[in-house]
């Protein structure tokens, strides 16, 4: 089964913005065992509103019987700072003043996420990743941990995500803060601040996560007589109240923030330029209806990534694919592995 840790970083975490955090704790999740050689460990990075624990989100990926079998993997996952599934985040205790940091909580970037989970990959003594794995928010940060870190991380695998944040995306997440900003209560210091605006901003981000295909499946009216109380309202009310039930209001604006930042090409020349620091040997995915991270993305992804390979998987559920369509993307992530595998006898032979 899986394990669940809780790290614990006592000194100040200078943010990229220049302010400090007093220390943090990033909960995370390991499941399988480190091997003799510790070269079995494979990272994954979650999406938005994801936690620690991918068998709750990937079980079409990892687990007994998976592409990632704990019997042969050591695998895990934190959650991101400013989360709320452990790691510090605005409901977490402010340790210099007793209280919950609520709106107090510091703006942070993607690159200080990563710099978080850094510390926890040295606290934990990883001195190499045989494969990083993340999709969405998580590719993001996937894709910035190995330019930041290129000796560490020998394999990425970057599903349905970019090098920078679109104004398309970022338009989509200040539409969901705007639902956020303008509910009442967002103007309190309370768990409960701004919950009903965060559940009009996830009907709005079904519309970026799913396409027109996956909603004529799922919710069209079976019949003709229908005027009212349709299958796709109740289904956007459904999904603002189910996460109501499980997230807040404060970290979904923090972590929205934060993928908005994405920008790899920030400080270093062009995206170009950046790119060109990855070691790691990749593989970009992308899902053939995704809106909110098309296609292009990851082919120029493919196109300045030296050495890397490109997947298209192809489903109705749009930018959801990447957490649906687990059997294509085993698939190509097996086919990623056996080229590999291929490419290194062929070497072999050449040598001879």
């Amino acid at each position: 089964m899986p394990q669940h840790h809780l790290y614990h970083y006592h000194q100040d975490f200078r943010l990229e913005s220049g302010t400090v955090l007093p220390g943090f704790e990033l909960a995370y999740t390991t499941y399988g065992q480190l091997n003799p050689q510790r070269d079995n460990v494979v990272w994954v990075c979650h999406a938005l509103t994801g936690n620690s624990d991918f068998t709750d989100w990937w079980c079409g990926l990892i687990g007994e019987g998976k592409l990632y079998d704990p019997a042969d993997w050591f695998i895990i996952c934190a959650n991101t700072l400013g989360g709320c599934y452990g790691s510090t985040g605005p409901l977490s205790l402010n340790p210099e003043t007793g209280k919950p940091y609520f709106h107090d909580f510091p703006f942070i970037t993607n690159r200080d996420i990563v710099a978080a989970f850094e510390l926890l990959r040295q606290e934990l003594g990883l001195e190499h990743v045989h494969t990083i794995l993340g999709g969405s928010l998580g590719g993001q940060h996937a894709l910035e941990w190995a330019i930041l870190r290129p000796s560490v991380f020998q394999r990425m695998i970057h599903v349905a995500s970019n090098a920078r944040h679109s104004a398309w995306g970022i338009a989509f997440n200040e539409s969901q803060r705007m639902a956020i900003r303008l509910d009442p209560t967002w103007a309190t210091n309370t768990e409960t601040a701004g919950l009903e605006g965060m559940k009009i901003a996830r009907s709005i981000a079904m519309l970026s996560y799913r396409h027109y295909a996956s909603y004529d499946k799922t919710q069209q009216e079976p019949g003709n007589s229908i005027t009212d109380n349709y299958r796709a309202s109740s289904y956007q009310v459904y999904q603002g109240e189910k996460l109501a039930k499980r997230f807040n209001a404060y970290t979904y604006w923090i972590l929205s923030k934060a993928m908005d930042s994405h920008n790899v090409a920030r400080e270093r020349g062009s995206a170009e330029q950046a790119l060109s620091q990855i070691k790691a040997r990749s593989l970009f995915i992308g899902v053939d209806t995704d809106v909110l991270f098309p296609v292009e993305e990851q082919k120029f992804l493919h196109e300045h990534v030296a050495g890397s390979s490109f997947a298209l998987i192809r489903s109705d559920f749009g930018h959801d694919g990447f957490l649906v369509e687990t059997d294509q993307i085993t698939s190509s992530i097996n086919k990623f592995y056996e080229d590999e595998t291929v490419e290194a006898l062929l070497y072999e032979d050449k040598e001879r």
